[in-house]
């Protein structure tokens, strides 16, 4: 587990295998669209500090990102920007063409991240060829691969030149996987959390908002506090500039171990998104 007395501000960090600082909060855009929407949000949410901004080939939504990016005034080397290989792009050649459209659309020089969006069968090894080789060309300060559980992950280290350097997964309450986080930081693979709402289910937890009270924050506050101090980078993804700020507001308080073994047991299994053993696209 990280040291939760580094957890400090919006632009902290949690440092990867390669030196790399990544900043533990960043804004997600998944179904945020392609236009005005999603152009405000990055812009909005670069110029309240956040400094780390997820996306995806698949998202459809790169150029609105660069976009805010570049309309927020903030320098590239401050940002940390990540986007995704799709599965229909999978394997070395189209990998190393989809990143090319990727950066293309984002209208940028290089990534801070690029992961492996799902596990394709017979093809993850060889996109993960394809992203080692783009490493070394320096296009990617850091590489990883995203809803990659334990046996999948022992594939790629079994004969990879280079060892994932973040994997991100659904992480919620009822979705823990502390096994699986357990072989991440084995490993020295910084665990990232997409769905940390549990797609808006987790406001619905009477236990959650127990907390809510205790600690006199919302129920989001709390389970990206819980993300935080387990030393999981969260990703929370919204268009909405008061949610946006609120989401950052986390950093005036501390969950006890006590709370955060307590949300640890609340695991159940429960999936909101895809099983990365059973998914067809």
């Amino acid at each position: 587990m990280k040291n939760k007395s580094n957890i400090t501000d919006i632009k902290g960090t949690f440092r990867l295998r390669n030196g790399v600082q990544m900043p533990y909060l960043g804004l997600g855009t998944y179904q945020s669209d392609n236009d005005q929407e999603v152009v405000d949000a990055v812009k909005g949410a670069l110029q309240l500090g956040y400094r780390h901004i997820d996306t995806a080939s698949i998202y459809k939504n790169e150029e609105g990102v660069g976009k805010g990016i570049k309309e927020s005034g903030i320098n590239r080397e401050e940002i940390f920007v990540v986007s995704k290989v799709w599965n229909a792009d999978q394997g070395y050649e189209t990998t190393l063409k989809a990143f090319e459209e990727s950066l293309d659309r984002l209208g940028l020089e290089y990534l801070d991240l690029y992961l492996i969006h799902w596990p394709v069968a017979d093809k993850y090894k060889d996109t993960w060829r394809a992203l080692e080789h783009l490493y070394k060309q320096k296009k990617i300060r850091a590489i990883g691969v995203s809803n990659f559980l334990k046996h999948h992950l022992e594939d790629v280290i079994e004969d990879c030149q280079i060892v994932p350097m973040v994997n991100q997964m659904e992480f919620h309450p009822h979705l823990v996987q502390q096994e699986l986080i357990d072989f991440c930081n084995q490993n020295s693979i910084q665990y990232e959390s997409w769905s940390p709402f549990m797609q808006g289910k987790v406001f619905e937890l009477d236990i959650c908002n127990g907390l809510a009270k205790k600690y006199r924050k919302s129920v989001a506050q709390i389970i990206l506090r819980w993300n935080l101090q387990k030393g999981i980078v969260a990703i929370p993804k919204s268009v909405h500039i008061d949610r946006i700020k609120s989401n950052a507001a986390i950093f005036d308080f501390e969950l006890s171990q006590e709370d955060i073994v307590f949300l640890d047991r609340l695991e159940t299994g429960e999936r909101t998104g895809p099983d990365p053993d059973n998914f067809s696209f």
